[in-house]
């Protein structure tokens, strides 16, 4: 088994649909910077994974036939929101088992604006258990899917453990705060979390517009290599992947009749639990998290399903200020998805680019001083969670 050395990483910056490349161009470019990050060609690479959502068949070879043509196989990868950390596990098996040393993840997404839907609707949709389970908790009609879903697990985190609202919209300026410091956010501006709770109200005691994450274009990519593979070629081996989980849903998803489980509270923390055993570390060793906040009520039930506080302790946890700079564990030091954005191919490799920086100590203004051990959630409805700890080496 050998050690998987984040040899590279690359990203664009992130962009409004209608504002940005198309999505082979925003592929390409991501790719090229992560192999001038790593120093190495294209004609190097051995393997190539990438990861879309809205796209047709082979748009990975589209992207990377704009970088090279060099005869390797190319995997097309589609996990809902994780996939772009599902093309990263599937090069890290690669790199790992030794049947590759060099190989390459990249994810795109070229999005509309508004809601995500459906883009097949002549065939049952993978969302029908979900939908069904979800009309048998809650009660809100003519609200659209993902917010239905992740605005019913805060609700049902505040109907559990009297979570206030306040506490979502604390968790989005937080965001913003951290946004502010990182130019390939899309969302820069500090909003207050007075602001987040008088901004529009798309479900009345629940959510407000703020607190959810934007439809957003982007790309972003990372370049993985063996130990030998580094000595090798001269690679810096500053970071590795010390251990990695992806799990997707048990029988509790649709049987415990609570919304935070339909959402993937279950597959996180089975995720997380897997990866501390296999490190041998705790969620209080990590010094650094990137976290699938697609709403703000999604990062503080994540809070409690990475381990990062007690189950119902994630109202004290943000209150504390544990959550950000000077506090017990830096989160979202990025902005996150709800002031980076969200292009959802791109999204779980935007967040290997911004650990991978922390742990070099070069991520500049985002910088957590002295971060070693860094933990990166990234989830997928219907569903798929990818936990993966990396390490400065």
């Amino acid at each position: 088994m050998s050690e998987v050395i984040v040899a590279g990483v690359g990203m664009i910056p992130f962009a409004k649909p209608g504002a940005s490349a198309p999505y082979h161009a925003m592929g390409a470019e991501a790719t090229k910077l992560a192999l001038a990050d790593a120093g190495l060609d294209y004609n190097v690479i051995q393997q190539a994974y990438v990861g879309y959502v809205y796209g047709d068949s082979t748009c990975g070879q589209r992207a990377l036939y704009q970088v090279g043509m060099t005869g390797i196989p190319i995997f097309n990868v589609n996990n809902n929101c994780s996939t772009g950390s599902t093309a990263l596990f599937m090069a890290r098996q690669m790199i790992e088992s030794g049947a590759a040393d060099c190989v390459l993840a990249v994810g795109f997404e070229q999005m509309k604006p508004g809601a995500l839907g459906s883009v097949y609707t002549d065939r049952p949709s993978a969302f029908e258990e979900f939908d069904a389970a979800a009309d048998r908790l809650i009660d809100a009609p003519g609200i659209p899917l993902a917010l239905r879903y992740f605005g019913g697990a805060g609700l049902a985190h505040m109907q559990k453990y009297g979570t206030p609202l306040d506490a979502f919209a604390k968790v989005r300026a937080k965001a913003s705060r951290h946004a502010a410091n990182n130019p390939l956010a899309i969302f820069r501006k500090e909003v207050t979390a007075d602001a987040v709770m008088n901004d529009q109200v798309i479900w009345p005691g629940v959510m407000t517009r703020l607190m959810a994450c934007p439809p957003t274009c982007g790309g972003a990519a990372a370049v993985l290599v063996s130990d030998r593979f580094a000595d090798k070629h001269g690679i810096a081996k500053t970071v590795r992947i010390a251990a990695q989980a992806m799990t997707t849903d048990t029988p509790s998803t649709f049987g415990a009749g609570d919304m935070m489980r339909l959402v993937g509270y279950d597959m996180a923390r089975a995720g997380a639990k897997r990866v501390y055993e296999s490190a041998g570390i705790g969620p209080e060793d990590l010094d650094v998290v990137e976290l699938h906040d697609c709403f703000a009520h999604n990062e503080l039930i994540t809070y409690e399903a990475l381990g990062l506080c007690g189950e119902g302790e994630a109202a004290k946890f943000i209150d504390d200020g544990d959550n950000t700079y000077g506090g017990r564990i830096v989160t979202n030091p990025s902005g996150g998805l709800l002031s980076k954005g969200h292009p959802l191919g791109a999204t779980g490799l935007a967040q290997c680019y911004e650990l991978t920086r922390q742990l070099r100590g070069t991520a500049g203004p985002t910088q957590v001083e002295g971060a070693e051990l860094a933990l990166q959630h990234n989830l997928g409805l219907g569903g798929a969670c990818v936990v993966t700890l990396y390490q400065r080496h």
